[in-house]
């Protein structure tokens, strides 16, 4: 559970909120139903339209690393490539087919496979590397989809706004009911510009960087496998991967 995206939301949403009450409005009068309808049907549906299937797909199932991010361990995956140059040495590179077998990283699993079946090192490189490109693009494509979300919204909500002032229009010769239907139509404003800035540009930015985080590990899977298939020992390995934790402790912040 990533807490720091969980706080920071609440902190955004509290902040604002408290700061309109202290001003004297009325929270409750932030709610408009139809406001909403119009902000994030819009929104979803522009985004709809302009994204395949499949990409839509992904980006909603990777939203939930936003809040419970996958975690990779480095540490114990220089162990696991330790511990297959190891079999490999004494045993030979067909007594790692099981471990292909049984691998949950579909990543790790073909790499292990192009290894047994004893395919160039040249070729393994290429694989290995087109496989990491089109896995981050296919990721970062479902990023995206929240950036542009992030950028119909504000549009979508000024959409909503004038619409709302149309239909406020429609009481100009009574001047109180004028006046809350003007407010209500500008909460349209308010709403795409609050989830723009406090959900889907985050969301966005947040996902890029689980992105990287994985990449990253799948980058030191592919150097163990190449390094395995150069001779190297597990000890000289480890020394390569090391960086990666290092890396790794980098972009985390640690």
């Amino acid at each position: 559970m990533d807490k720091l995206s969980i706080i920071g939301l609440a902190v955004a949403i509290i902040a604002i909120t408290l700061g309109y009450s202290l001003e004297g409005g009325m929270v409750s009068g932030l709610i408009d139903g139809p406001a909403l309808i119009i902000v994030l049907g819009g929104t979803l549906g522009a985004v709809m339209l302009q994204s395949q299937l499949a990409t839509f797909k992904k980006a909603l199932g990777v939203f939930k690393w936003v809040f419970v991010p996958p975690f990779y361990d480095t540490q114990a995956g220089i162990e696991q490539i330790k511990s297959w140059a190891s079999t490999a040495r004494q045993k030979g590179y067909l007594a790692l087919e099981e471990q292909a077998l049984v691998s949950e990283d579909p990543y790790a699993a073909k790499g292990l496979s192009l290894l047994i079946d004893g395919s160039h090192e040249q070729r393994l490189r290429d694989t290995l590397e087109i496989e990491l490109m089109l896995e981050r693009e296919r990721l970062l494509d479902a990023a995206r989809v929240y950036e542009a979300m992030g950028g119909y919204a504000p549009t979508i909500g000024i959409l909503g706004a004038v619409l709302g002032l149309i239909q406020a229009m429609a009481y100009i010769s009574e001047p109180d009911k004028l006046g809350a239907g003007v407010a209500t139509a500008f909460l349209a404003t308010i709403y795409g510009v609050g989830f723009a800035n406090l959900l889907f540009l985050p969301v966005a930015n947040k996902l890029k960087q689980v992105i990287e985080e994985k990449m990253l590990y799948h980058e030191l899977i592919a150097e163990g496998i190449m390094a395995m298939q150069q001779g190297e020992t597990p000890a000289n390995i480890e020394l390569k991967l090391e960086a990666y934790c290092a890396e790794r402790h980098v972009s985390a912040g640690y």
